[in-house]
């Protein structure tokens, strides 16, 4: 399914592009669809796009458990990303149906609509939409590099607040999300599952910091306020800083720009950004400061004024313990080599904490590629996925296991 999945929105080079509300985006979410109801499933959409395909349960009385992902992508990006966990959701509950017959709790394949906000300002759109943490009225209006608004690309395709789909709701008692890794730890621990514990809180901050432009030749060393030298330091005190700290913390300077950037000038200002991420609030938030308060000293004693300008704060999300043991214990029982581990990575799962308990399941990734062509998973990895997510969604629905 993964290979028929990635022919819509199929690039030259290689890889994939199914941007939310795309033709290739609409075509592969029909096409699920139409499969969803060969299989039995009864399949519809609600007013942002969501694709949700129901195995309907003999117990109206029980909430039903979804699993799923995401078919989105970045642009160029690779066919795993996201579709994995669709495809698996769709053929496990085929694979159920055919072999069970209906379960006593309904169980839900999702196809949502959006995750990866590559076409518009706006992330989780359809995970965050179901949660009622996205709406059309805060974010319909965002719009994309053509100046089309989320809303009427939406209308667009069919969809939004006046179609004739439902409202985008789902009581659910649990949700479960089978992904790739997005890293190498499992690959290169030789493990063939990973338990998410938590997906990691985030701070991102704008690090401005203002000297005075001079001449690169004429100004002694000693009486520069060189805002470059004063950023070099910093930049050098956050690596140095994380590897102390130690894992899982990970800090990242992705962006550096100085002005005037002139080989022959002493930069008379830099701007930079800093990434921290860590799956404790506590201790992201205890690493932050103690690192600002470094960056204001080295500020100082080069004579440059620094400001730290906040432009994220995302708290990390835990997985639901219940569902992290039975996970384990699937592992187990199927003599996989698996760890529990926090992902570095976003994904709907966090938005759909707010409303159920959540779970992630994590597959190997080759080299730890993602968000590209190269993104790649071994089938034997992609087997095993799939059997954990049938045995935990065959628990929930025809066995024991309740939250």
């Amino acid at each position: 399914m993964l290979n028929w999945l990635s022919q819509f929105g199929k690039d030259p080079e290689g890889g994939v592009t199914r941007l939310l509300y795309s033709v290739s985006w609409l075509e592969a979410q029909e096409a699920l669809r139409q499969w969803m109801e060969q299989e039995g499933l009864e399949a519809d959409f609600d007013q942002t796009g969501n694709l949700a395909g129901r195995l309907r349960g003999t117990d109206p009385s029980l909430p039903a458990v979804a699993a799923g992902s995401h078919i989105d992508t970045v642009v160029n990006g690779g066919r795993y990303d996201g579709a994995l966990g669709v495809a698996a959701a769709a053929l496990a509950l085929s694979y159920l149906s055919k072999v069970y017959g209906p379960p006593k709790r309904t169980l839900i394949a999702l196809s949502l609509c959006e995750e990866e906000g590559s076409r518009f300002p706006v992330t989780y759109w359809g995970s965050g939409s179901i949660a009622g943490l996205r709406s059309w009225e805060a974010d319909g209006h965002h719009a994309d590099m053509d100046g089309i608004a989320l809303l009427d690309a939406a209308k667009r395709c069919g969809f939004g607040p006046d179609s004739s789909y439902n409202a985008p709701f789902l009581e659910l008692q649990a949700y479960i999300e089978l992904h790739i890794e997005q890293g190498f730890v499992l690959e290169k621990t030789g493990l063939q599952a990973g338990i998410v514990s938590a997906i990691v809180g985030q701070y991102r901050y704008e690090i401005q910091l203002q000297g005075e432009a001079n001449h690169a030749g004429t100004t002694p060393m000693q009486w520069r306020k060189d805002a470059m030298a004063a950023a070099g330091r910093m930049i050098a005190l956050t690596r140095e800083a994380a590897l102390r700290e130690g894992d899982p913390l990970v800090a990242t300077v992705g962006s550096l720009h100085a002005s005037p950037g002139l080989s022959n000038v002493v930069a008379g200002s830099v701007v930079f950004t800093v990434d921290i991420r860590h799956p404790d609030d506590a201790v992201l938030q205890r690493f932050a400061d103690e690192l600002l308060q470094r960056f204001a000293h080295m500020a100082d004693t080069e004579g440059v004024r620094f400001a730290a300008v906040e432009r994220l704060r995302a708290a990390a999300v835990p997985m639901h313990d219940r569902i992290m043991r039975e996970l384990e214990r699937i592992c187990r029982k199927r003599g996989l080599a698996s760890r529990v581990m926090p992902s570095g990575a976003g994904h709907d799962a966090q938005m759909l904490s707010a409303i159920c308990p959540t779970g992630m399941i994590f597959v190997p990734s080759r080299h730890g590629i993602s968000h590209n062509p190269g993104e790649y998973t071994e089938p034997e990895a992609l087997k095993n996925g799939f059997k954990i997510l049938a045995d935990v969604l065959y628990q929930f629905g025809y066995g024991s296991v309740d939250l």
